[in-house]
C-alpha cells in the first residue's frame, strides 16, 4: 500500500478531490501555491520549502522554534483581560475573549517565557495573532512589562516577537496607554544596560509598531513581513496616491534604514544568540558555536 492510499478514505474517486484530504493535513503556501502536509511546513518552522515564503507562525510552535526544550518558566500565565468599559460592538467584549480563548488556548494575545536560546538565557515575549489579531490591551502591557521586570532581575536579554494588528479597541484608552508602560518598561531595561531584541514578523501594526516594536537596540524582520502603523488601503485612499510597489514590507523598510536587518526565519535562534553575544561582549555559548 502507497503514502498515498494510507491518507485518502477509501470511497474517495480520485487523488485530487479535497473533500477527501481531512481538514488540516494539507496547507497551500499562498505565494506560490504549493501543497505541504501541515505537519512538515510546521517542523519546517512554516517557511516554504518551494519559494522560502514565511508563513504565519502561532505563538507557541515559535517559542518552541526559538527556546531550548528545556529550562522553561511561563511568566504572568494566569493574568486574564477584564472588560472594564462594557464594550460592545456586534459582540460583547467577554464574547470575544471566549472566542479567542476557545480558538488559541490562550488568555491573551502575549505569552512571555524565561529560557534559553541555544543554552544562553533569555526572557522572550511572543504575541499570538490568532488571539484577536494580536492585539495589545491591558493583559498584554502587564505581560511585557513583568517579562521586562524578570530580565532585568535575573541580568538577561529580553526578546520581543511582534505579530499584531496594534491596540485593541474594545479596551479603549487603557489600550493606548500600553504604550507608554511597555517603553517605559524597556527604558528600565537600558538603564541596567542589557540588550533588547525586537523581531518584527507579518504583520506588525499599530500601536505596537508605534511603541515598542521598533525600540530594540536591534529591530530584525523575517522576510516579507508586513510592518507599518496603517495599513497600505488606509495610506492611499488618505494621500490619494498610489503607493511605491513593496511598500511597507521588510525589505522596502530596510532599504529606507528603518530596521536594522532580515533574517529568515530558520537562522533566527542562532542569529540572535549572535548579536546578543556581540552586545554583551562576552563569548557564545558552547551549543551556539558553529
Amino acid at each position: 500500500m502507497s503514502w498515498l492510499s494510507k491518507i485518502i478514505s477509501p470511497g474517495i474517486q480520485g487523488a485530487g478531490d479535497k473533500k477527501g484530504v481531512a481538514e488540516g493535513l494539507w496547507a497551500k503556501c499562498p505565494a506560490c501555491n504549493a501543497a505541504h502536509f501541515s505537519d512538515e511546513l510546521l517542523a519546517g518552522a512554516m517557511v516554504c520549502n518551494k519559494c522560502g515564503h514565511h508563513l504565519r507562525m502561532g505563538a507557541r510552535a515559535r517559542i518552541n522554534h526559538l527556546l531550548d526544550e528545556k529550562p522553561r518558566r511561563e511568566i504572568a500565565g494566569d493574568i486574564i483581560p477584564v472588560d472594564s468599559l462594557k464594550f460592545k460592538d456586534s459582540k460583547k467584549y467577554p464574547d470575544r475573549l471566549k472566542i479567542a480563548q476557545k480558538a488559541t488556548g490562550e488568555n491573551d494575545a502575549l505569552i512571555v517565557v524565561q529560557g534559553c536560546i541555544r543554552k544562553m538565557p533569555v526572557v522572550l515575549a511572543v504575541f499570538e495573532f490568532e488571539f484577536m489579531g494580536g492585539s495589545m490591551g491591558a493583559v498584554v502591557g502587564e505581560k511585557f512589562a513583568r517579562g521586562v521586570a524578570v530580565a532585568v532581575k535575573h541580568k538577561l536579554p529580553f526578546i520581543s516577537v511582534a505579530a499584531s494588528g496594534g491596540a485593541r479597541m474594545q479596551e479603549g484608552l487603557q489600550s493606548l496607554m500600553q504604550m507608554a508602560k511597555t517603553t517605559a518598561a524597556l527604558g528600565d531595561l537600558a538603564k541596567h544596560r542589557l540588550p533588547y531584541i525586537s523581531v518584527l514578523t507579518d504583520p506588525t501594526m499599530g500601536g505596537v509598531s508605534a511603541s515598542f516594536a521598533f525600540m530594540g537596540d536591534i529591530v530584525i524582520a523575517e522576510p516579507g513581513a508586513l510592518i507599518g502603523f496603517a495599513g497600505p488601503r488606509v495610506i492611499e485612499q488618505t494621500v490619494r496616491e498610489k503607493l511605491p510597489e513593496g511598500f511597507q514590507r521588510a525589505e522596502f523598510l530596510l532599504e529606507k534604514g528603518a530596521i536594522d536587518m532580515i533574517v529568515p526565519r530558520l537562522q533566527m535562534p542562532e542569529r540572535i544568540v549572535q548579536i546578543v553575544t556581540l552586545l554583551q561582549n562576552r563569548p557564545a555559548p558552547a551549543a551556539a558555536v558553529a
